[in-house]
């Protein structure tokens, strides 16, 4: 399957809706392809208000929408997809089967190649295989690197889109590749221009 060039995921923790959704409007008039809702705190009524107001902005852009984690969200909006962590991957078979939706996507976070072909075998479309660079999100998870990250995504059984302390400076490194950033878009000044750039690097 073709996956966007760009992903943009919700940076968790949000307090200012409506900056946030200007934040996302700009990232989506600059580029980005898909979005990840991934807002752990939200309770379900909250994430449910958020996730539809999500929603209306990428169909506004034709970008495609993911869920992370609640499948029954993902359904009620009519999202394109539900992501789960890779502790969570086995709950992929019961998740596809209580959808019985087959246009939603599934996608799991990976680590390694033994992850991604256990992805693979519980029914995953792709993967977000991560850290590739030093995060915050994971200050001290060990990174895989460009030349690791190369090798593992060249023997994936599933497509791979690369995560992990992307920015406009070190994108280059990973040209060709589908790419997820989290603050190189969510902490620009300018999202609209830092779509761009990672876009064009």
């Amino acid at each position: 399957m073709k996956l966007p060039e760009l992903t943009f995921i919700t940076p968790s923790h949000i307090t200012d809706t409506h900056a946030f959704f200007q934040c996302l409007k700009s990232a989506l008039s600059g580029g980005v392809g898909q979005v990840v809702v991934r807002e752990k705190s939200m309770d379900s009524a909250r994430l449910l208000a958020f996730s539809s107001q999500a929603r209306e902005l990428t169909r506004a852009y034709q970008a495609k929408l993911i869920i992370h984690s609640h499948a029954d969200i993902a359904q009620a909006i009519d999202a394109d997809g539900v992501h789960l962590a890779s502790h969570d991957m086995r709950e992929a078979p019961a998740i596809r089967n209580w959808l019985q939706h087959q246009r939603l996507t599934i996608s799991i976070s990976c680590h390694d190649l033994n992850q991604l072909q256990q992805a693979h075998e519980l029914g995953a479309d792709f993967a977000m295989l991560s850290p590739v660079f030093p995060t915050q999100s994971h200050p001290h998870a060990p990174t895989l690197g460009t030349q690791t990250f190369h090798d593992i995504a060249q023997k994936s059984p599933i497509p791979v889109i690369a995560l992990g302390g992307i920015n406009p400076n070190n994108r280059s490194q990973l040209t060709g590749m589908p790419i997820a950033v989290i603050r190189s878009i969510s902490e620009a000044e300018n999202p609209q221009s830092a779509a761009r750039a990672l876009l064009c690097a």
